[in-house]
């Protein structure tokens, strides 16, 4: 069964939970500026990242996201791994696909090859030209479409800039493409722009689901509201908030703040198609979302 097909059918998809945050839980240093891609630097961390996703798909995850967050040259350049990054974007997903050859399943489940700002994705100030978004980006998509991922999930994208132009990259390719925004506690796109611009922009593109992440789990209903209106009831959203806060030093704080009960009654009400966690989420969160929406 294809992504699209999975989509389609009246089931909701469960997304995994975080990687980053999880890795730092779990040992691994994640300080920036590589953030998660510190995992893909040595044989124990990669073994560690590997766990992890083979965890989000036995607590039921129907996608998992690969660790490519941060494996592109612009972010990889202060660590003086701007080189490597063909080869740990290679790595990641070769890690997702082992996952799931380790935790066998009868049913689909899907790699979403992971795609975010060339820059900070909390600061639109500073998204980079069109040249550069098209040239840095542009290697981005082939990395994964040489893996063969099963969809794009373009993430925590701060502008609508930015998100039409790795939008219009990857759906020339033909792979399903997901968006999602960060935004700010009023439901608006950090950049201040509106979500449904942001849609009336990205839909005419032929992407396959919109939606919002990586902000308080509490307000995610508003902006995921303006998106359905926006969209239509009937078109696909995503949705995975996040727990804990952003910390310029180490990257994120985790918190206890949202338990796996209490995120799922705030997700039981999203309107999305797609439901899964950011930053902070654990398997424990992907169980007991799987617990409700199976």
């Amino acid at each position: 069964m294809t992504f699209l097909t999975a989509l389609s059918l009246p089931h909701k998809l469960i997304l995994d939970g975080a990687t980053g945050t999880e890795l730092n839980r779990r040992g691994v240093d994640t300080g920036l500026p590589l953030w998660s891609a510190n995992a893909l630097m040595n044989d124990r961390d990669v073994n560690i990242l590997q766990q992890i996703h083979e965890d989000y798909l036995r607590a039921g995850a129907d996608i998992i996201t690969t660790n490519t967050f941060r494996t592109h040259r612009r972010a990889l350049a202060p660590s003086g791994n701007a080189n490597h990054a063909r080869k740990l974007t290679h790595l990641a997903v070769e890690l997702a696909r082992a996952a799931m050859v380790n935790v066998p399943s009868d049913q689909p489940r899907f790699v979403a090859g992971s795609i975010s700002t060339l820059e900070d994705c909390y600061r639109p100030d500073l998204v980079p030209s069109d040249e550069e978004l098209l040239d840095e980006h542009s290697d981005r998509i082939i990395d994964m479409i040489e893996c063969g991922v099963d969809l794009i999930l373009i993430e925590t994208i701060n502008s609508i800039r930015e998100a039409v132009a790795i939008a219009k990259l990857a759906a020339i390719t033909g792979t399903p493409v997901v968006v999602s925004f960060v935004c700010d506690r009023d439901g608006k796109i950090l950049s201040g722009e509106s979500l449904t611009d942001a849609a009336f922009q990205l839909l005419p593109l032929g992407i396959s689901a919109i939606g919002v992440n990586c902000g308080p789990t509490p307000d995610l209903a508003k902006p995921l509201a303006e998106l359905q209106t926006a969209c239509g009831n009937d078109f696909p959203l995503i949705a995975y908030g996040n727990i804990g806060y952003v910390d310029d030093a180490v990257g994120w704080v985790n918190t206890d703040s949202e338990d796996p009960k209490k995120y799922d009654e705030h997700a039981a009400h999203w309107p999305a198609k797609i439901i899964g966690g950011c930053c902070g989420t654990t398997p424990e969160h992907i169980a007991q979302l799987k617990l409700t929406f199976k």
